[in-house]
């Protein structure tokens, strides 16, 4: 099950997926339906997909985490691509809403497109081609209010950290990040040493921050090795 990122849909995940059903594998992807709140999103995934081995990107990775910790019954393994497990700080939770908000209302103003111009322009995308980045599959994909309601009900600031839950996960656990996602690489080291309940494995690709579109190739090639070593 391919769980895609914020703004994106389930074709975020057309050249990782490939590569898995080339290999023999079962493959869905799935579009993220923004529910009342973040744990009803994520339950609501597990809904859709059921049983199986959960890889989300990013927002999506928060939301299979959630997942996981709540349905350890439906995810048999859990692989997180440049992945957080939410904000502790309450300060930094209160900017995050704060700076969300304004980002809902600025989609809401400009509309979907103009806002993924600026979205992709960050710094943290700084090393995705423009031409891998979907750009016009986003924009026909999202309406301003879905992705307003994104910001506003998915996003780091508003969810419940759970940092405190990493060691109740008992399972086989991939922690995947780019080499040059300096942020997501110091917070995926510090998950690592939270997850004692799980096989975890840490996993460092060359690229940054949206790996499946950057890195298709190896994020695939990685997960056949893993899905065969844990299978």
């Amino acid at each position: 099950m391919l769980v895609p990122g914020f703004t994106q849909t389930a074709a975020a995940w057309d050249p990782v997926a490939g590569e898995l059903r080339a290999a023999g594998h079962e493959v869905l992807a799935l579009d993220i339906a923004v529910a009342d709140d973040f744990v009803t999103t994520a339950a609501a995934i597990g809904d859709a997909a059921g049983l199986g081995t959960y890889v989300g990107y990013s927002m999506g990775g928060r939301l299979c985490l959630r997942l996981a910790i709540d349905r350890p019954d439906l995810v048999e393994r859990l692989v997180l691509v440049s992945a957080s497990p939410g904000i502790v700080d309450p300060a930094e939770s209160e900017a995050r809403r704060a700076r969300d908000e304004s980002l809902a209302r600025d989609v809401e103003r400009r509309g979907v497109e103009p806002f993924l111009r600026d979205w992709l322009a960050q710094p943290l995308f700084a090393t995705l081609d423009p031409a891998a980045a979907q750009l016009a599959e986003r924009a026909a994909g999202h309406t301003s209010a879905e992705i307003a309601a994104a910001l506003r009900v998915l996003g780091t600031g508003t969810q419940e950290p759970l940092w405190h839950r990493l060691p109740s996960l008992h399972l086989p656990l991939a922690l995947v990040t780019g080499r040059a996602d300096a942020k997501f690489e110091a917070t995926n080291d510090a998950m690592q040493s939270y997850t004692t309940g799980a096989a975890c494995t840490r996993v460092h690709l060359d690229g940054g921050h949206a790996l499946p579109l950057e890195q298709p190739a190896a994020l695939a090639a990685f997960l056949i090795d893993w899905l065969a070593a844990t299978g």
